[in-house]
């Protein structure tokens, strides 16, 4: 199976294709950085991504798309600009009539690295040892790309086009449950879901009772 791996960005969107096999093993095949200037209309930044994404899907036909899932944060301009992108990615996805994987940071770094807080450098070098790669993936943005394609062999549910908003805002299933059978970074991850879930949760009712609180 080959699976696409998107790091959604406006200025540098990484894009990585790897194919899993049996055993959770998974090889490299592709890394691009797709690359676009502050200085150039907004929709034309979105244009190059979507047409690198497609390069990518025509070059390599993956059989599934992972991409890095949304979540609030401070920089409310840098979130805004990202979820774009990653608009981009899903549409894509779903044009091209392929299952799509939504994943948060957390979860990523936790299934790479065992760590749900991981720095990138760490990610980084989990991912060439994981991939066997000679050099460390730069930068950052093809090694979260490749993470993210990485963590889907390594958990593999998707959300087909026919699902719900509501399961697509969460990942596309089910809250996941640490088991006797799991490896350290698997519960790792597990955990990382939850709490990222759960922050989600309650960023929702803060938010909620914000509004009620201006109503009155």
């Amino acid at each position: 199976m080959k699976i696409l791996g998107v790091d959604p960005g406006l200025t540098r969107c990484g894009i990585g294709v790897i194919e899993a096999g049996a055993a959770r093993h998974v090889d490299y095949v592709d890394v691009a950085v797709v690359r676009s200037t502050a200085d150039m209309a907004p929709h034309r930044r979105l244009e190059i991504i979507a047409d690198g994404i497609d390069e990518m899907m025509g070059k390599h036909s993956p059989d599934v798309v992972a991409v890095e899932r949304m979540f609030a944060e401070d920089n409310v301009r840098s979130i805004i600009s990202t979820a774009q992108v990653a608009g981009v990615a899903m549409l894509a996805a779903s044009r091209a009539h392929l299952p799509l994987a939504l994943y948060s940071p957390s979860a990523v770094k936790a299934a790479v690295t065992g760590d749900g807080r991981a720095e990138k450098r760490a990610v980084q070098l989990m991912v060439q040892r994981i991939l066997r790669l000679k050099e460390l993936p730069k930068p950052p943005d093809a090694a979260d790309a490749l993470a993210l394609a990485i963590t889907h062999a390594w958990r593999g549910e998707t959300i087909d086009r026919q699902g719900t908003a509501q399961s697509a805002q969460h990942g596309g299933s089910a809250m996941p449950s640490e088991g006797a059978g799991m490896t350290a970074a698997q519960k790792a991850w597990a955990q990382a879901e939850r709490t990222s879930r759960m922050s989600g949760i309650v960023a929702q009712q803060m938010s909620a009772n914000a509004r009620s609180t201006r109503k009155r």
